[in-house]
């Protein structure tokens, strides 16, 4: 394992463990994070299945370092595509590491543990207790899903969806994160 990843921005994925590799949104996030890797971007992500596995394959494949920060819990499948794994003793541990180290998220389809790890990582951008990075939402669930809470939700900032990104392409998420003053 490589445990020096070159210096580059780090772009943590959550999504769901459930989506199998046959299914189109695999191969499109697979693609989609082998291009953010050739645009100098590593990779972070919570497991080894579904969402994360394709995130992981794409970022290899496009020359990209990827750390994996996985629960003791669990085993660590043989083989994986991480470069690098991290044990968390617990979730709490887990999700605080890839918000905190992370200079970019990409929230991927998932169900209720992304959802979780969404709400989490917006809420500390919007009461800024994180300085101001990209939060990129992919895929057809989110603009439902996010008009929603928009017209339900009590926020405590002025401005929650600031860092917020919906994006349905490729060529938006690279452009959110090339766009972002936030990045280096």
């Amino acid at each position: 394992m490589n445990h020096n990843p070159p210096q580059r921005p780090r772009l943590s994925a959550f999504g769901s463990s459930r989506i199998s590799s046959n299914e189109d949104i695999y191969k499109d996030v697979s693609q989609l994070s082998r291009m953010l890797a050739q645009d100098g971007w590593n990779g972070m992500v919570g497991g080894h299945q579904g969402m994360m596995a394709a995130f992981s394959e794409g970022m290899l494949a496009g020359g990209g370092h990827i750390r994996g920060i996985t629960l003791e819990c669990f085993p660590t499948p043989s083989p994986n595509t991480l470069s690098e794994e991290l044990r968390a003793k617990n979730f709490f541990d887990r999700m605080r590491i890839l918000i905190e180290e992370a200079d970019a998220w990409l929230i991927l389809p998932g169900g209720l543990g992304t959802l979780a790890e969404l709400a989490m990582t917006w809420d500390l951008l919007a009461i800024h207790i994180l300085q101001p990075r990209p939060m990129i939402l992919y895929g057809e669930m989110w603009p439902t899903i996010i008009d929603t809470l928009a017209n339900q939700l009590v926020f405590s900032s002025k401005h929650p969806f600031e860092s917020l990104h919906i994006c349905q392409n490729h060529h938006d998420v690279r452009k959110a994160l090339k766009d972002s003053p936030h990045v280096q």
